[in-house]
């Protein structure tokens, strides 16, 4: 498996800007804002698991937008003070990548949070393929009568 060092030096330009440089990709012109796919999406650099498209949502921003993280200890949070009003900026733990921000307006019914992540920042692993990529132990986001539930959207 190549080390952080060699992943990046494989990442596009946009990808080493959002990720290394808290960079954001421009809205609506992203490669995931408006997939409706099932599958999970991980961290561009290590492959961690990030967020699952059971929680994904369409927040009308032009971003991919999940509820929840997959498991919260994959997410750092951290503030953001580059704007006006300071933000919490979400970063993934085991690659210290920029990801994105968190806001506390999503969805009333499923917690409130809406995770507004840069799609440069993800890879999108397909349900079809998550045994053969070897993340068969998420299939379990998939399944009927989980808390996580089914719908891409």
């Amino acid at each position: 498996m190549q080390n952080k060092e060699e992943k990046i030096k494989q990442l596009s330009p946009m990808q080493e800007y959002v990720i290394q440089q808290n960079g954001t990709e421009a809205p609506f012109k992203n490669e995931y804002w408006d997939n409706h796919e099932e599958g999970i999406y991980v961290d561009i650099v290590s492959g961690e698991p990030l967020f699952s498209s059971t929680d994904k949502f369409d927040s009308g921003t032009g971003w991919p937008s999940f509820t929840k993280p997959i498991n919260g200890t994959a997410l750092t949070m951290q503030t953001d003070k580059k704007l006006w009003v300071p933000r919490t900026e979400v970063r993934s733990s085991s690659a210290d990548s920029h990801l994105g921000h968190v806001f506390d307006d999503g969805p009333k019914d499923k917690g409130g949070m809406r995770y507004c992540i840069n799609s440069a920042s993800l890879r999108f692993v397909p349900k079809a393929d998550l045994e053969k990529e070897g993340y068969g132990a998420y299939m379990y986001l998939f399944e009927e009568g989980d808390a996580g539930g089914v719908s891409a959207e």
